[in-house]
Formats: structure tokens, sequence, C-alpha cells
């Protein structure tokens, strides 16, 4: 771990532009990176907070392929969603870049060559999958087959979603082609190859010695994991027909993979900015003194913390990551996110629905945040902590300071009269507060560090609560001049803790404070006075609005939608049974019938007693049921019956027959019953 550094290069993954940005990407990387580094920035640190849209690799073409599009619509298209949407979320990136861009190109091949050069990559010919119908290679994501590992039969060419393996395509048993469907044949292509296995002895002194203490238990467990497992040469190159060529002769038709390019992004995107700003961008990745931080989800370890220092370490004169704090995984009302079965809130969804709201949604994410395990997100969960948390205590406490402070004085903050104890007790824990927050911060506990940071406003809170200077305002007015001048204290102290967690927030509350630009980190511990006396605030505003089930509702809703839409298109057949002859059908007796009524079977979850007319006699039939629907709403209800089923007894009672039924979409009981109106004991023929 580096102390006390001139600088920090921080990093967030680079997001597929195959798809808009969702909870899942804002609660593993974004926020959590936004966080860190604009508390380094309220620190006075030198900080570079670096990310861009990664425009190469299959999942851009298998976008385009199923948009119909080019895969350069693809990325305009979603490249511009997803910048605006970080814009409008308050993302502050000092660069947000694209791997389309020369800058990148030019990078990524210039880091290519250098290694090729230099001998770090292994040239062989192997037998890849290769789609003869289509006639093209197939990259790993246009192959699916069963899982080597677990028997998963959706499983991806490069991994397999359910046991999380990485896998080669090779390895899918029974692989089938994307494209054409058809049986993929193997074929001869030739590929530079990164040999990992070389770099063994140097990963395991830099992370399983180096950082065995510094970096998150659930990054060093994976790390170590794979590295004990036996590392092998891993390919940088595919035949492609999206990406940056391979800048060497022979290599026609040939990519950089996308997981070789993208990282490189990282320092194109530090090349655009410095080039802009007029600033050297080498010191931000090749100064010792400089600190550099990934902010990745946990899909993404591997790359940062085995393949991507590698390869710095191969090229020579980069620095290496300090800390690589990845998240696990948000899963959403129970089921994991997913972007091809829209099981997702998304981002720029959100900032319409709730206007205004950026900050409820970080707060949120940021209380909820999977640090060491999955976690998830639901709809009440989040209504909750807005309405229970940021409305009942931060901004309750904000908006009794601001009212009583014009209610009593105009808005101008009152000079105090000597302190009592516990005015100096409150504003001695005041003090405390930013080593606190910090220290979580500095770790990546944001999650605890957001938590330090509403005890500030509890703080507020329960002073306010105890004094109650509404009720001494009667008798001591001078007394109050006191209370409001600590509280003013802690709300002023509350516009800069909450800046990086909070940034709407805390703009709005120094606009209200009519303190905007005033405060640093710092001098919340160090300064005696924060907001003096004598000075003018504004009128109250609400911080927060109270959230209703309204609104809840509606977003739970559109999941439902999701989920029923999903299922639909989902929904397979089962296989045709055996074939049979015309007399073994002629044998049912199938007729209409309408059940007149409907009673729950005593002791018995599932079971209903019918009485039906079958239009040949009224009898009794016990119809599993009971759980989806009740006696009440099937009664008059027409139904068909197998009328000549061998009679059975169940429970005691005897049954005479079957109610024929189905399953909708959603997996629901329906009753099959006739179009037309049809009387009892017309026979089904």
């Amino acid at each position: 771990m580096i102390q006390n550094p001139k600088r920090y290069t921080i990093t967030a993954a680079l997001p597929y532009t195959n798809g808009p940005i969702h909870i899942g990407h804002l609660a593993g990387v974004y926020v959590p990176a936004d966080i860190y580094s604009r508390y380094l920035r309220l620190q006075g640190n030198d900080v570079a907070f670096i990310c861009g849209s990664d425009e190469h690799g299959v999942a851009i073409s298998m976008k385009a392929k199923k948009e119909g599009i080019t895969p350069q619509e693809v990325i305009d298209k979603y490249d511009g969603i997803i910048r605006k949407s970080f814009a409008d979320f308050g993302i502050s990136f000092n660069n947000y870049s694209r791997t389309s861009a020369k800058i990148h190109h030019d990078t990524a091949s210039e880091f290519f060559r250098t290694l090729y050069d230099k001998g770090d990559f292994i040239e062989e010919v192997t037998e890849q999958l290769y789609d003869a119908k289509a006639n093209q290679f197939l990259a790993d994501r246009f192959v699916v087959g069963t899982c080597p590992k677990c028997g998963n039969d959706g499983a991806y060419g490069d991994q397999c979603e359910n046991c999380g393996s990485t896998l080669n395509a090779t390895d899918l048993i029974n692989p089938k082609s994307t494209i054409t469907g058809e049986t993929p044949i193997l074929k001869s292509t030739k590929h530079w190859f990164l040999p990992l296995d070389r770099y063994d002895a140097f990963l395991r002194e830099w992370i399983l010695e180096g950082h065995k203490n510094d970096w998150k238990t659930n990054v060093y467990g994976q790390v170590k994991s794979w590295i004990d497992a036996g590392l092998e040469p891993r390919a940088v190159t595919r035949d492609l027909d999206w990406g940056i060529d391979v800048p060497v002769e022979g290599a026609e038709g040939k990519k950089l993979y996308v997981w070789f390019d993208a990282p490189i992004g990282y320092i194109s995107s530090t090349k655009e900015w410095a080039a802009r700003e007029g600033k050297d961008w080498e010191p931000y990745w090749k100064d010792e003194e400089t600190k550099l931080v990934h902010f990745i989800g946990k899909d993404n370890i591997v790359f940062h913390c085995i393949i991507f220092p590698a390869m710095l370490k191969a090229e020579g004169s980069y620095i290496l990551p300090d800390n690589v704090p990845a998240n696990e995984f948000l899963n959403l009302e129970g089921n994991k996110l997913s972007t091809s079965k829209n099981w997702a809130v998304w981002l720029h969804e959100y900032l319409e629905e709730f206007p205004d709201k950026q900050d409820v949604l970080r707060y949120a994410l940021t209380s909820n945040a999977p640090e060491t395990k999955d976690n998830d997100f639901t709809w009440k969960d989040f209504q909750a902590r807005n309405n229970n948390e940021l409305v009942a205590v931060f901004g309750n406490f904000v908006n009794r300071v601001v009212v009583l402070t014009n209610k009593y004085y105009e808005g101008i903050i009152p000079a105090p009269n000597e302190f009592t104890e516990i005015d100096e007790a409150t504003l001695a824990e005041l003090k405390a507060y930013p080593a606190v927050i910090a220290s979580s911060v500095e770790r990546y506990r944001f999650r605890e560090a957001l938590g330090e940071l509403m005890n500030v406003a509890r703080l507020g809170n329960k002073y306010l609560a105890d004094e109650e200077p509404w009720k001494v305002m009667k008798d001591n007015p001078e007394r109050v001049k006191t209370q409001m001048y600590v509280a003013l204290q802690i709300a002023a102290a509350l516009s800069v803790l909450s800046e990086p967690f909070l940034p709407f927030t805390a703009a709005k509350l120094s606009r209200i404070l009519k303190n905007e630009g005033n405060l640093k980190w710092s001098d919340v511990t160090d300064n005696s006075e924060l907001i003096a006396a004598g000075h003018k605030i504004g009128e109250a505003e609400l911080l927060f609005a109270k959230i209703e089930d309204e609104e809840i509702q509606k977003q739970i809703d559109k999941l439902e939608a999701t989920k029923t839409a999903n299922l639909a298109e989902n929904k397979q057949a089962e296989p045709q049974k055996d074939l049979i002859q015309f007399e073994d059908f002629a044998k049912m007796d199938i007729r209409i019938g309408t059940i007149l009524e409907a009673e729950k079977m005593p002791k018995a979850n599932k079971l209903l007693v019918l009485k039906v007319d079958t239009g040949i006699d009224v009898r009794t039939i016990v119809s599993g049921i009971a759980e989806s629907f009740s006696p009440e709403e099937i009664i008059g209800k027409r139904v068909s019956v197998l009328a000549n089923l061998a009679p059975r007894a169940l429970r005691g009672v005897e049954s005479q027959g079957m109610i024929l039924m189905t399953t909708n979409a959603e997996g629901k009981l329906v009753f099959v019953n006739p179009d037309a109106d049809a009387p009892n004991g017309a026979t089904v023929n």
C-alpha cells in the first residue's frame, strides 16, 4: 500500500456499449468509485478519475446482429445513452472516452507491438470452432453448449454463468453456433498468446504476499484460487470482424482480444484527458508515487488482478494497481440482474421516472452495497431508506434548523453565548467525524462510511431533541442563540461531509446555507467555526420528499410485466407423447359441464370438492386446484370433464371424473372450456 501518494489514478470498469447502465453497474462500480474520487478531491488531492465506453468485442457484434444494424450504430447509440446517464447522475469522471477513438487504437496497437517486439507473446496455431454455414470462426460468445463442470445447458464459450467457471469454447459439450444453430467444426487458425504461467512467481509475490492484508478477502480469494490452479497462456487475439487490427504481418482478419485492448482504454483515456488539460499523462501511470486503484465488479477480477498486471509487468514502464476493491453482485427483487431478460432498473429510465432523486438511488445503493457478498435491491427497501432515513433523519434535521433560524432571526446566524458542557461535547463529537468517515472510505468500506455520515445528522437531531430550543425560547432566548449556532455548525458540516455520497444534496444544502465552495473536508475538524455568526442563510427547502406507495407499486408492476413477458417468451411446449391409435382416443368420454357447487376439502390445502352438471348427471369431482382458485370464483364456470375416468377415493370422498386444465404463460392454472355456447353433456370429439 502506497503511503501519502502524490496523485491518484482512479479507474472505473469500461461499460460495454451493448446496452444502457443499470443499478447493478452502479452499485458494483460507479457509485463507490465516485464516492472515493469526490472524497479525495475534497482532501485536496490530485485525482484523475478515468473511464470510457468499451466498444469492441463480440458483445457489440452480437447486439448489432440482433438489432439488424452495424456495430458502429450500436456503439454510437449506447455510448450516447450511457454518457448522458452518467452525467445526469453526477458521476464525476475527469474523462470519459471510448475505445473506438483513434488515440485508443494507437495506444493499444503500440502496447501490443511493444510486447511483440520484446518476444513476450507465443505464436501458435490452434483448432478453434468454426461455423461452416456462416463461413466464420466463432468467438466465445457465439458458442453455447453444456458446461463440462456443472451440466448447465446454456453455458457460453468463455464462461458458465450458472457455476461461474471460466471456459474455452472447445470445452463445451454439444456446442452450437448462436449465429446459425449449426454444430461447429474444428478448424486451424493462428493466434498470439500471453504466457501467464511465466508471471506466476511475480503474481505470487506481488499479490499473495504483498497484498495479503490490504486487499478485500473476496478479491484476494479469487485471485489465489486462479494462481493456485495453475496459470496458462491466454490468447490476446481473436478471429473477428470488429475491433482493433492486430498490428503485425500475417495477422490479416484478426483483432486484438477485447480483454487485451479494454484495460488499455484506461491509459488512452488518461492521455486524452491530459492532452485536453495541458498535463503530462505519464506520471499518472508511470510514477511510483501515484496510487492506482481499479473499481470493478467481481466478474472482472481475473482480468484486472492477473491479466492486466501481467501485461503492465511485461511492458515494463507502468506502475501496478495499489488496490482493486471489487464488489460482488447486486440482485433485483430476489433474482439475478439480466440485461438480456430486461430484469433490471435502467439508470436512464430511473432518472426520468424519479426526477431530482439521484441521491436517493445513490443512498439506497450505497447503504445496501454488495461489498463482500451479493445483496438484493428491492423497491420497498428503496422507499423505506428514503422515507425513514433521508427524509426522517437527514432532511428533518436540516429543515428544523433552517426554519427556526429564519423564524427567530430572519435567517441571520446568531452569535453564541457561553457554551455548556453539552454544546462543547456535541461540537467535539462533530470534529471527530471527518476522520471516522475518512478511515472507512480509505479502506473502501463505503457502506460503513455512509452510516457514519448519517450519524452526523443523528447527532444534530439528538441535540435539538434534547435542547428543545422551541421551548427554551419562551424563557431564555439568549440560550437559544447558542443552541441554534451549534445546530447550524452541524448543518454546515453536513454540507461538506455529504458531498462524496450525496452530491446533489450537498450542493442544495450549501445553497440554502449560502455557503457554496467555502468549506474543505479538513475544515470540519480544524475550524472552530464552519459558518459565521452574522451570516444570512436562505429560506428552507425540503432536501428530500417522501416517496408514496403508488410510485413504488408502479415500479413493482413494471418488473412483474417483465417477468410475465420473459415467461411467455421462454415457455417451451412439452414434447409430444408417444403415438396412439384413434381407438385409444375414442375410449375417452370428454363432456362439457358446469360447476354447480364448490367447497374446500377439510384438512387438504390443495383440494376442492365440486358438484358438476355433466349433462348426463350431477356428480362429485375432487380437483387439486384449491391453491389457484377460491370456491366462490368457480361456481358457474363451464368446464371440460373426463367423464369415464374410473372413480377414485380421495380422503374418503369418491371422485367421479377429472376437470381438464392447462397453464398460461405465467404458469397459472386455467380451465379448458369451449369458446361457443355448447350445452352441458356435449361431447368433445
